[in-house]
């Protein structure tokens, strides 16, 4: 005998679904799975795949008095890591948090030591915090989300090199 759908899960679903801005929203829970999407008015379908962005414009000279003031490193592109075994992915979609509330130090900063199964951030959904681990132990390099972001499943959230 398999399971009623619960109809208070979908309106919860749809409600994170409208207050994230996402545009495809999955649970699953004892086999039961649930896939909600919505399509945009008056725009197509969109698949979400992060890509690199390229910029073609060139800066503006800069002024003697605002060269002394220029990093002589610049930053490189954001890398993409949504296929990196570094990466400490979303197992959900929800927001994620740094930290276990707001007067709380992080769970981890660029440059700390994590071991395998250390708790990283939180993901809420459905006003329920799961603890994101990591899957590995290292150096935690960078840190790919801010409190309080929406995050879809499988999104890259911190690196551990």
């Amino acid at each position: 005998m398999s399971n009623p759908i619960d109809t208070k899960i979908i309106s919860k679903l749809a409600e994170i679904l409208d207050k994230t801005n996402l545009t495809e929203l999955e649970y699953e829970d004892e086999g039961c799975r649930i896939t909600l999407s919505r399509q945009l008015t008056g725009t197509a379908p969109v698949a979400y795949t992060p890509a690199p962005v390229s910029v073609s414009a060139q800066p503006a000279p800069l002024l003697p008095a605002q060269q002394e003031s220029v990093p002589t490193e610049m930053p490189a592109a954001e890398a993409d890591y949504s296929n990196s075994p570094n990466a400490v992915k979303s197992p959900m979609v929800g927001v994620v948090y740094l930290a276990s509330d707001p007067n709380s130090p992080n769970y981890v900063n660029v440059g700390d030591t994590v071991a395998a199964g250390d708790t990283v951030c939180l993901i809420e959904a459905m006003k329920t915090f799961n603890p994101v681990k990591a899957h590995k132990g290292g150096r935690v390099s960078k840190i790919l989300v801010e409190s309080g972001d929406p995050v879809e499943y499988g999104a890259p959230l911190v690196v551990i090199e």
